[in-house]
């Protein structure tokens, strides 16, 4: 029994000598092969260093540089496809996801699961964000093909099948939870106290936070293209509805004076329409664009098994 644990770290180094000493002290018992996989995803602080001192030190530490910051998408994928163990674990770097949950994830992964999703209550967090991560999960399950668990982030164990199968997906613009939701496979979620971070700050900014949640509501459906339609439809049937209450007042009362109000605020409104669905039209095209490049998701400069010397120690005596 092999268990991989996938850590994506960008400017971690607060917490990554922590974290390894968490993970080792929570699995030292369980009688499993362990790995530890890190990705730094471009970090410019120390968490490089950091990571080379942990392989030196570590045979069970393994880590991919990547050449600069691909985002955290990206360094799960590095990291899944150097991850060798029958199970695999992913997590953050900054200790929010609690490492003594591992043995409870292998347990279940033991009973047959190929999916144990670890799901944290939002104790601690912010009215404004919890509301809104909410409200995204409510609008996503209504609209998308696959289902969210809400509260469900990044924090679950994978068995190989169920890796394998995610690895088997090409596309470029990645949505992992909803990737890992179409697999399917034998899934079982179980809830945990949510916990703070022991170093750092997080990364997920409000803008970051919307954007990830606008490629949730595209990767996975085209319905915002059938809500368009839709959409267009409606504001015909206005339209036509207006322009049969016009003729008909016409003949009744005669011509008014023209409506300047009506006017402005139709060509207003009917233009924010139309800007809107010309964006979301743009969204899929853009999406189309990136995927017929077939670009990489990432590059990587530096691993343990290939480390990058100081000049100096290149130099020739």
């Amino acid at each position: 029994m092999r268990l991989s644990v996938v850590v994506p770290c960008f400017n971690e180094e607060a917490s990554v000598e922590r974290l390894h000493a968490a993970v080792t002290a929570a699995t030292a018992s369980l009688g499993a092969e362990i790995e530890i996989v890190f990705v730094d995803d471009g970090s410019d602080d120390g968490t490089l260093v950091a990571l080379r001192g942990l392989a030196a030190r570590d045979s069970s530490v393994r880590y991919t540089s990547l050449s600069r910051n691909f985002g955290k998408e990206a360094a799960m994928l590095a990291g899944l496809e150097r991850a060798s163990g029958d199970a695999v674990v992913i997590m953050d770097a900054d200790l929010q996801h609690p490492p003594h949950l591992l043995p409870r994830m292998l347990e279940l992964f033991e009973q047959g699961y190929d999916q144990v999703i670890a799901c944290r209550d939002r104790r601690g967090d912010q009215f404004f964000r919890t509301l809104a991560s909410r409200t995204f999960y409510r609008m996503v399950n209504k609209l998308v093909d696959v289902q969210l668990v809400d509260g469900a982030g990044d924090f679950r164990l994978l068995s190989r099948r169920a890796v394998d199968a995610v690895l088997s997906l090409p596309e470029y613009n990645r949505f992992s939870k909803g990737l890992y939701s179409w697999i399917g496979f034998n899934t079982v979620v179980f809830a945990y106290t949510n916990e703070a971070r022991q170093g750092g700050r997080s990364k997920w900014t409000i803008g970051k936070l919307f954007n990830y949640a606008l490629d949730g509501l595209l990767s996975f459906n085209n319905r915002p293209l059938r809500l368009a339609i839709y959409g267009g439809l409606a504001l015909t049937l206005l339209a036509v509805t207006y322009m049969t209450w016009v003729v008909i007042s016409a003949f009744a009362r005669g011509i008014d004076m023209p409506g300047y109000t009506t006017i402005i605020v139709s060509v207003i409104g009917l233009g924010g329409i139309q800007m809107m669905i010309l964006g979301i039209i743009g969204e899929y095209i853009g999406r189309l664009y990136y995927e017929t490049k077939r670009r990489p998701h990432y590059l990587a400069k530096e691993t343990e098994m290939s480390p990058v010397q100081p000049a100096s120690a290149r130099r020739p005596t």
